[in-house]
């Protein structure tokens, strides 16, 4: 299969001669105003979740207040993941407006962070995973509560603290824990969890060792109290009581970190028009840097555009081009994209589609890439890219009876954050997403290197897709660190190439390709200790036939056999008729159900 458009002669040299403004100034397409014929739908990562954004739809709520209910009983019931303590990045469409706009709650550094400050003062090398992750080091200021009160400012219909009954209820009441939640639990036990008396108390058995089983009933009043407290000021963790133990938790020993109380009355979220491109004459719509995921996501999308996808079809040979395209796009993401406000980011270079013509030609049909470089867009120079991967995180997606859509991410980073707890919720450690050096071995500097007030690089990539009349098409996204970008960007091809319904986009094999190695889910795996072909595990169900995998290992691919990922993708997908239908991961414990 050749490309189906070629590169046009001398395009590097024009691209060259370009500027931002003339690129992104004049988009090729237009959101228009879109119905649906639905009572709303609410898809996450977990029921008791979903059932909270349904309830407050039901009570006259918006997509966005559902958003606020959902949040605050996923951090309750899925602290592993994410929580009150972390932050977020939001799409929110506007059909009254035809509008889309991106909300920033990523965390910020405090004023008193070091370019080294994930260096060992003895070695000068990186610290080891824990010791930079369980610390105070790790976490900035959380932002997750104050981004979606702005979206609340925006878009609420409900007085602001109604949303967050539902998840006050069931933390005083309990909650039976979930497959997952027990099994994350269990994991990360073993290593440094304990460590928090806090965390240890809440995660663990009276013995002190052993963690809380599946079904056992968990209540959290100290979540509860927290909850009231933000209902009657949105900023309670930034400021008073709350704040102020956050800070103590952060002071404590091993690794004390330097958050202070003037760098959480400093925060600020941020909301910016939405990062959009078309694909096919559909238009992609994702979060605006520090997120790379909409950047790579539509750099996926825009290479595969030079290739017939729908007529590859999910073959090794359609697989093949979609590794390709993410080792292109991964490359890019880790050498150019941090916060602007501290590093100019060139969307409209990275993402133009000249560039990406020039980036597309390299992909060989037969043979996989051997040396993955950035492309050089601009005329920057930046330091190769020394930031971790830590995958965690939790997805959803919101629309409701007025068409308004949510797509949301939210995290605290590693499992269960900075395994430190205060006034009932996990702290966060996404400062770790920042790059362990500040200049590479050349001495360029790195462009996601710490430095005081920065919100760190994020791979979520929350998106909204429209038709090629601009209309709304379906919302989706993912947890996974880096793989997020991978997972989501599965699920665009699978339906607007591949012609899959939403949940058997969801269903696809997972196939991540990054610094020239390719994870993909197995079919057929067997297990390590007995021999037998595992048959409980995800991959079991979504993953990729042997033979496939071999057709890609002749062609060069270095696979990684999984028995299953980390995605937790949610889809809600609007059908010519303005109804909506959904789709939930698997993988994970999630649900999409419809208002009744």
């Amino acid at each position: 299969m050749k490309l189906f458009s070629t590169l046009l002669l001398g395009s590097a040299l024009a691209l060259s001669a370009c500027t931002k403004t003339e690129l992104v100034s004049a988009p090729d397409f237009t959101i228009a105003k879109t119905e649906v014929s639905s009572p709303g739908m609410v898809a996450s990562a977990n029921p008791l979740a979903t059932q909270a954004g349904l309830d407050i739809l039901k009570a006259g709520g918006s997509a966005v207040d559902a958003a606020i209910a959902v949040q605050a009983m996923l951090g309750l019931v899925e602290p592993q993941s994410s929580g009150l303590g972390g932050g977020a990045f939001m799409v929110v469409y506007d059909p009254k407006t035809a509008k889309v706009w991106a909300y920033n709650g990523r965390e910020t550094a405090p004023a008193a962070v070091r370019p080294d400050m994930f260096l060992d003062s003895e070695t000068g090398e990186p610290l080891r995973y824990f010791d930079g992750i369980a610390s105070g080091i790790s976490t900035g200021v959380p932002g997750a509560v104050v981004m979606l009160h702005k979206a609340h400012e925006d878009y609420g219909t409900l007085a602001w603290g109604r949303q967050m009954e539902p998840a006050i209820k069931t933390a005083e009441e309990g909650f039976a824990v979930s497959p997952r939640m027990a099994g994350i639990t269990a994991r990360m036990g073993r290593f440094v969890l304990k460590r928090d008396d806090r965390a240890r108390e809440y995660f663990y058995l009276e013995d002190g060792e052993t963690t809380i089983p599946e079904g056992f009933m968990r209540d959290n009043p100290a979540y509860a109290e927290t909850l009231r407290a933000l209902q009657k000021n949105p900023r309670a963790l930034l400021e008073g009581p709350i704040a102020e133990e956050i800070i103590r938790v952060v002071q404590e020993e091993p690794k004390p970190g330097t958050l202070t109380l003037s760098d959480m009355a400093a925060y600020q979220p941020q909301k910016t028009e939405a990062l959009c491109s078309t694909y096919r004459k559909h238009i992609i719509c994702g979060a605006q840097p520090p997120s790379s995921g909409a950047v790579a996501v539509q750099s996926i999308l825009r290479t595969l555009e030079n290739f017939d996808m729908s007529g590859l079809g999910q073959s090794a040979e359609g697989w093949h081009v979609f590794a390709e395209a993410s080792f292109l796009a991964y490359a890019d993401r880790d050498k150019y994209v941090a916060d602007p406000d501290f590093v100019e980011v060139e969307t409209g270079l990275m993402l133009n589609k000249d560039y990406l013509k020039s980036r597309a030609v390299l992909i060989n049909m037969d043979k996989a890439m051997t040396d993955v470089k950035a492309g050089n867009p601009s005329a920057f120079l930046r330091g190769q890219d020394a930031t971790p991967d830590n995958p965690g995180t939790s997805h959803f997606t919101v629309v409701d009876k007025d068409g308004l859509v949510v797509s949301m991410t939210t995290t605290v980073e590693a499992p269960f954050g900075s395994q430190r707890m205060a006034a009932g919720f996990m702290l966060n450690n996404q400062l770790t997403d920042f790059s362990f050096r500040a200049v590479d071995a050349e001495g360029l500097p790195i462009a996601n290197a710490p430095a005081p007030g920065k919100r760190p690089r994020s791979s979520m990539a929350p998106s909204i897709v429209f038709s090629p009349q601009g209309e709304f098409l379906f919302s989706t996204g993912s947890p996974g660190g880096n793989s997020i970008i991978a997972y989501t960007a599965k699920t665009i091809v699978g339906i607007l190439d591949w012609g899959l319904t939403p949940q058997e986009a969801i269903e696809l094999p997972n196939l991540i390709a990054r610094n020239g190695r390719v994870a993909i889910e197995a079919k057929d795996l067997k297990d390590e200790e007995t021999g037998e072909i595992d048959r409980g595990s995800p991959a079991a169900s979504f993953g990729m036939p042997a033979e496939m995998i071999t057709a890609l290992e002749e062609k060069g691919h270095k696979v990684r056999r999984s028995k299953g990922e980390f995605s937790g993708l949610h889809i809600i997908y609007r059908q010519e008729d303005g109804r909506l239908i959904g789709g939930a991961d698997p993988r994970r414990e999630g649900t999409a159900l419809e208002v009744e």
